[in-house]
């Protein structure tokens, strides 16, 4: 399939029900990266490789939240139906909640804690398991996705960006396009 070896970690990026068609920040196509994901949870699971779960966990009164200031709808509030995964994305590994504090953005995987909000930085998590690339991805690829890529890039990883397992919200047309583009350019290598 790919070239995956040891040193390797899935990331996969807040493939929530708030953010698939229906959800209270649906991205269009978004329950489509779940086959495509879930083919390779499979291929690291079987491999004994990590696979990190990203996970928007927002309080009710979150900045993002348009009534609070942000520019979002209310989305992935803890506990929720919409915060919880996908009902047909495979979840086998660790999972790693971000914004969780009221009063911070979250978009990038590496702003959040591995278990519990006291629990280890992505950063910190994924060097102790010895992973030097990751793969990426989920939704959606203008916010999130994008972060999480920039900021592991920053970080030192390599990273390998599946297009076909991530879908963009768009706000403005060619957002994904540009994020994409953006990802590239910093180093990331895009594959299918």
């Amino acid at each position: 399939m790919f070239d995956i070896r040891k040193g390797d970690c899935l990331v996969v990026v807040d493939v929530q029900n708030d953010f698939c068609p229906g959800g209270a920040l649906g991205v269009a196509e978004g329950d489509q990266v779940v086959p495509v994901l879930n083919s390779l949870i499979k291929e690291f699971n079987d491999r004994d490789l990590p696979v990190v779960y990203t996970q928007d966990w927002h309080p009710q009164d979150h900045v993002s939240f348009v009534e609070n200031g942000g520019i979002w709808p209310p989305h992935c509030v803890q506990g929720t139906k919409g915060a919880n995964f996908h009902p047909d994305l495979v979840v086998s590994g660790e999972i790693c909640r971000k914004g969780f504090l009221s009063d911070r953005e979250a978009y990038s995987g590496f702003d959040g804690r591995i278990g519990e909000p006291d629990g280890p930085a992505l950063d910190q998590w994924l060097k102790e398991k010895g992973v030097k690339r990751i793969y990426v991805g989920g939704l959606a690829t203008d916010y999130c996705v994008r972060a999480t890529v920039l900021d592991a890039i920053q970080c030192g990883f390599e990273v390998v960006l599946l297009t076909n397992g991530i879908r963009a919200v768009d706000v403005n047309e060619g957002d994904g396009d540009k994020a994409i583009a953006e990802m590239a350019d910093a180093g990331a290598l895009l594959i299918k």
